[in-house]
């Protein structure tokens, strides 16, 4: 036994092996200064989705979650106020605006996207998920993210594939247009494009048509 051979104590070894930080907490420690780096410099102003978006152009492979709780152990979060002041369920979706009003004319790339989650049923996993982002000037798929569960994360990474694609570091002449959905509701994702400057427009409630990107995947669903 290893005790033996180097002649300690077993409670000595134990004591020993449990103090050499593990290769994941030696990451987690780097991850929190660069972390603290970019939430800094950004004046703290970025959240979460925006920081990952940072670390994985910095050749991290990292996750939203993993980023969050290491945000919480920091005690940071963005200071970023809230679009919208706090309200019921019924006064949020009534202030929901249609900004493109089912104006979906474009002069180049990158002034209107559309987003949406299509349903795919397979026969292994069951219902899965894809959120896609559409640019409306070459309706062009511009990013998408695949899961199992119908999450925020998944609209998250569709967006931030979707502003790498288009090499698109800020978007105050960029309007998303989105359906209703928790996901895009979401204080997270409301957040996400606050930090990009992207203004965000809704489908009205009960016409599904306003979100253009829905005719393009309508075929996916079954």
């Amino acid at each position: 036994m290893l005790t033996q051979v180097l002649e300690v104590s077993k409670s000595t070894y134990y004591a020993t092996k449990d103090r050499c930080p593990s290769q994941r907490n030696q990451e987690n420690e780097q991850l929190k200064e660069e972390i603290l780096q970019i939430y800094e410099k950004s004046k703290r102003r970025y959240g979460a989705p925006k920081i990952m978006h940072k670390l994985v152009q910095y050749g991290w492979k990292v996750s939203l979650k993993r980023v969050q709780r290491l945000m919480r152990d920091l005690g940071i979060r963005s200071i970023i106020r809230k679009k919208y002041r706090p309200a019921s369920n019924h006064e949020k979706v009534e202030s929901r605006e249609n900004l493109l009003k089912q104006d979906f004319s474009t002069t180049t790339i990158n002034q209107k996207w559309a987003a949406d989650i299509t349903y795919i049923h397979t026969q292994k996993e069951g219902w899965t998920y894809l959120a896609s982002v559409m640019d409306l000037y070459s309706r062009k798929i511009i990013g998408y993210s695949y899961g199992k569960q119908m999450t925020t994360s998944i609209v998250v990474n569709a967006f931030h594939q979707a502003m790498q694609n288009q090499q698109l570091k800020d978007g105050k002449h960029l309007i998303l247009q989105t359906d209703l959905g928790t996901q895009y509701t979401s204080d997270e994702f409301e957040e996400l494009l606050a930090q990009y400057n992207v203004r965000h427009s809704y489908s009205r409630k009960g016409t599904p048509y306003d979100n253009i990107i829905q005719g393009l995947s309508l075929f996916m669903r079954p």
